[in-house]
């Protein structure tokens, strides 16, 4: 690829007028960040969302708040989760030593948050009923119950803000689980193949259940559910659907989250499904390991991908990929429409390579085109050296298990795209940001470039990760592009 045919849009003035539809919440979003929907009552916040949020100190701004409020705030959330109330087991849980005051209103606030947590399960309970269960229900009451459990769900997750703000000490960002070199040795030994084995497409695909569906103002809602079929995982995998009005043979994407991000469980996170649904996609968004309703017992979203290195990123991508494929399989069946792999920072991550691995299968479960946000070639560099480099683990925790540098790339390495892309470069649509900190953006360039993607479908905009997603808010250049990818598509 020439110098300069790599566009930078996002310096240009953003356009007047209405605020676009939301933009994907990009990985370790501070899930407390809220945006409106378009038109709503509080649009208005949207509006500055897409404009003041849409700068680079924002990128600052949010690694400073993950640090010290984000991830401690979800680690003694996680512990409260299964401490039911005593202070003796969320101490245990955190793991913490007791404060030298403030222990009583703590204690109010444990109770709180058990509290909202009963309530937040008993919605699941019904949710699941009228979704899944036995017996027909009106569309309206199934959107009311849906509206009750994001609530509830919205409700109990915001409880860990109380939590940080009563213990202001330091907390554990995570709860660790570093595997030894012996450990993963035991499952990826054998590199590439061992890998290829563990996420290759099931020989016989999951039966997946569709629940029943519910109108929104601009979808068709409903999930999927399925077990799944990594060895490493089986656990249940759901993933929401939103279908535009005329979904007959409508184009397909399936859309990755970022990691911790639970888009299905917190109220007015920004994201671009609506403007997505709204160019005639049907837009379908997994649930990644580890995530949502699979988070373990104890775990906050995404803790065990964090967590435990190098084995939660590994199992989670390989994981991710059998799952794909069963979602790629049932959209195949349900739409002769294109089929988009696509995904947001770590959904990006997954959806690259899924697609550089689609060549293996059978061509049916092979993305037509490709729509990436904030991604990279390089996810050792990302994790050993990114902005996000000992968030969690430290390099001394790491080095005590037994693990260097070299044999930790040697694993990583694992999931990153592999040469050559299957998908040809005029189908691929990317936007990086040139500040990019936490995924290393000289790879990801790098990579367009060995893709061969034109100049139209590329967007590299002068921002880092975290106000590439605020920017896509207003700038909606991106979906415009991939609309065109996909209506061109024989």
């Amino acid at each position: 690829m020439q110098d300069g045919a790599i566009t930078d849009t996002a310096q240009a003035p953003l356009a007047d007028g209405p605020a676009a539809p939301p933009s994907l919440a990009p990985i370790w979003w501070p899930t407390g960040v809220r945006a409106a929907s378009p038109g709503g009552p509080d649009s208005l916040r949207r509006t500055v969302a897409g404009t003041l949020f849409a700068r680079p100190w924002f990128d600052r701004t949010s690694l400073f708040a993950l640090r010290h409020v984000m991830f401690p705030a979800s680690r003694l959330w996680a512990a409260a989760q299964v401490a039911d109330g005593d202070l003796e087991q969320f101490l245990a849980a955190v793991p913490m030593a007791a404060p030298a005051t403030g222990v009583h209103k703590l204690t109010r606030v444990l109770e709180d948050v058990a509290r909202a947590k009963v309530a937040a399960k008993a919605m699941d309970a019904e949710w699941e009923r009228v979704f899944f269960g036995e017996g027909e229900t009106s569309a309206l009451h199934r959107r009311a119950v849906e509206a009750a459990r994001l609530a509830q769900s919205d409700l109990n997750n915001g409880t860990r803000w109380r939590l940080r703000a009563t213990l202001r000490q330091t907390v554990p960002r995570a709860k660790l689980a570093i595997e030894t070199p012996d450990a993963v040795e035991a499952i990826y030994g054998g590199g590439r193949s061992a890998f290829n084995a563990l996420s290759a497409p099931p020989a016989v695909m999951p039966e997946v259940t569709v629940s029943r569906a519910f109108p929104t103002p601009f979808s068709r809602d409903f999930w999927l559910r399925f077990q799944s079929p990594s060895r490493r995982l089986g656990d249940m995998v759901y993933a929401r659907v939103h279908e535009p009005a005329n979904a007959e043979n409508a184009p397909t994407i399936i859309f990755g989250h970022g990691v911790c991000v639970e888009f299905d469980h917190w109220k007015g996170l920004i994201d671009e499904c609506e403007a997505l649904v709204r160019r005639g996609f049907r837009v379908i968004r997994p649930e990644a390991p580890w995530h949502g309703r699979r988070a373990p017992n104890g775990l906050f979203g995404g803790e065990r991908t964090i967590g435990a290195f190098p084995m939660g990123l590994i199992d989670s991508f390989a994981g991710a990929l059998q799952e794909w494929s069963v979602i790629a399989d049932w959209a195949r069946r349900r739409s002769t429409g294109a089929l988009v792999f696509g995904g947001s920072s770590l959904g990006a991550m997954t959806a690259q390579l899924a697609a550089s691995r689609a060549a293996d299968g059978p061509d049916r479960l092979r993305p037509d085109a490709l729509f990436l946000v904030t991604h990279t070639g390089d996810m050792a560099a990302a994790v050993l050296d990114g902005a996000l480099a000992n968030m969690w683990a430290s390099t001394t925790d790491v080095e005590r298990q037994g693990w260097s540098r070299d044999m930790a790339r040697a694993y990583l390495s694992l999931i990153n795209p592999i040469d050559p892309m299957p998908i040809p470069g005029h189908r691929i649509v990317s936007i990086l940001g040139r500040r990019d900190k936490v995924l290393p953006f000289e790879s990801g360039r790098q990579l367009l470039e060995r893709w061969k993607v034109p100049a139209a479908n590329s967007f590299i905009w002068d921002r880092g990760h975290f106000s590439v997603p605020t920017t896509l808010i207003r700038n909606t250049a991106p979906l415009d592009r991939l609309a065109q990818v996909v209506e061109r598509l024989p």
